[in-house]
């Protein structure tokens, strides 16, 4: 009979074995798990609205799905505000250089990424060709995407002036026009605005107006608007909320809030002007980080953005079809067909495309001066304040003298020394606290100088009432002791006064 002899089962051949199947269900449970419902994951640092978040966390998790068949989950994170972000990002790579465990950063305009870039941060990801093509390089000089592909602009915002009619007519002022216009010494304490330090849009307001008005006439205006500033949130989205209620006459917004307060107040008396030629349409800013865990993930969000779908988010309405399910957004595209396309469908009533006349930004000036920018803001007229607003306020009493409003808005550096110091030494950190505290001794030292030339040049009212009754009540006395005296002379001339009896 024979007999079949099994081969006996060597180590080796039962590991290699063993690994295969051992693999192999790897990647079936790995799979399985993914189809089933363990999701991939993005992480997006951004300073956007719970409105975008949770409109394209729902957007994209539902296209993800139809288009790979898997889930996918995005996790957002929020310093407090673009200039928070940058800095948190900034200072995590200073620890972790291969990376910091965050895909994405998006929103906060173009200047941070400029910075990021040139920092080294910022992955290079292109656009497939059939999305990059519809997008123009472009806008009035600002770039619509980084040459190297570093970032792109995925919507168009404004910058402007949200305005509370209502107020206006009330302190009978006339409805600002420009920057400028929130200068006017009778908006003392009715202008908002938010703390660049800590918000992206208002620091590119502030940044707008600097090249809107040059350097030196550009501070002159911070400063005097600073002084009518009530106070300085860390959110920019408060200001229209502010003005909304009655709290500040006029404020300086993002269009996305200011349109969206108005929305929501649903008052004739609510209004938003763009200051012409003073402003601009700026890109708002998205890009994958340096060292991103979850790269692929990171590009398939970037494309949908960047496409009609993700485009169609912000200009339709909510709840219709191809638009948000809850939030309006209302926000401009950076594709031009798009408005043509959904013509009365789209709740963006401007087509920034169709604009002749808008500020030539220098966007790398911007960028590179940011954060020099903000801490000169906040040195000068923010955490001096209220030496700012007692010397504003004795200006105003002395008719607004020339020299004291020149010491008022002096400048402690050049342009060109404040771009000089941004390229070579703000990232000192030493260097840079050094400069912070000898602006803030400098704003200090010239308010009280500004307060003391309105002084010599004109008193306050209070101070000329009270000089008048000084001099008013020893005469007034003197008159009335005359005219007691000359009546009691008269008096006895007339036999009117007789002496008295004695009893």
């Amino acid at each position: 009979m024979a007999t079949s002899i099994r081969p006996e089962r060597t180590p080796v051949a039962m590991t290699a074995r063993g690994v295969v199947v051992a693999a192999g269900a790897l990647w079936w449970l790995t799979h399985s798990a993914m189809a089933a419902g363990d999701p991939g994951k993005l992480t997006i640092i951004s300073p956007h609205w719970e409105g975008i978040r949770k409109e394209y966390s729902w957007a994209f998790e539902e296209w993800y799905r139809r288009q790979y068949g898997e889930r996918v989950e995005v996790e957002w994170i929020d310093q407090g505000g673009t200039s928070d972000d940058v800095k948190f990002i900034k200072s995590e790579f200073e620890a972790r250089p291969e990376g910091i465990n965050i895909d994405l950063f998006w929103g906060g305009g173009i200047d941070p990424y400029i910075d990021l870039a040139e920092a080294g941060l910022l992955e290079s990801y292109k656009l497939p060709d059939e999305l990059l093509a519809p997008i123009p390089q472009d806008y009035f000089g600002l770039p619509m995407y980084d040459e190297q592909y570093r970032w792109y602009g995925t919507a168009l915002a404004g910058f402007g002036i949200i305005i509370n009619q209502g107020i206006l007519r009330r302190l009978d002022l006339p409805t600002p026009a420009t920057w400028k216009d929130l200068c006017d010494p009778r908006l003392y304490s009715w202008v908002g605005s938010g703390d660049p330090r800590s918000s992206g849009s208002v620091h590119m307001m502030y940044e707008i107006i600097l090249q809107a008005y040059g350097w030196e006439e550009g501070l002159a205006v911070l400063t005097e608007m600073g002084a009518n500033v009530r106070s300085f949130p860390k959110s920019s989205s408060q200001t229209p909320k502010d003005v909304a209620i009655g709290e500040a006459a006029v404020g300086l917004a993002i269009d996305i809030y200011a349109l969206a307060q108005m929305a929501q107040a649903g008052s004739k008396d609510m209004t938003y002007v763009w200051p012409q030629g003073q402003t601009v349409i700026n890109p708002d800013g998205m890009a994958i980080l340096r060292g991103a865990p979850h790269r692929q993930i990171a590009q398939r969000f970037t494309n949908f953005v960047m496409s009609a779908a993700g485009q169609k988010l912000l200009m339709l309405a909510a709840g219709s079809r191809g638009g948000p399910r809850e939030f309006q957004l209302s926000r401009m595209s950076v594709l031009p067909e798009l408005y043509a396309e959904l013509g009365p469908q789209c709740v963006v009533k401007v087509d920034p495309f169709q604009w002749t006349t808008a500020l030539q930004y220098d966007a790398r000036k911007g960028g590179l001066r940011w954060g020099l920018v903000n801490d000169l803001v906040g040195a000068l007229i923010i955490d001096n304040h209220r030496e700012l607003t007692r010397a504003w306020r004795a200006l105003t009493a002395a008719g607004q003298p020339p020299e004291a409003r020149a010491e008022l808005v002096k400048a402690p550096l050049t342009e060109q020394q404040a771009l000089k110091l941004a390229a070579e030494e703000w990232q000192r950190q030493e260097r840079r606290n050094e400069e912070i505290s000898s602006w803030v001794r400098f704003g200090q030292e010239k308010y009280r100088r500004a307060e003391a030339l309105a002084g010599r040049g004109k008193r306050t009212g209070t101070e000329v009432l009270a000089s008048v009754l000084r001099l008013a009540v020893p005469v007034f006395a003197g008159l009335l002791f005359l005219w007691t005296l000359a009546d009691l002379f008269i008096r006895a001339g007339r036999g009117l006064i007789r002496p008295g009896r004695r009893r």
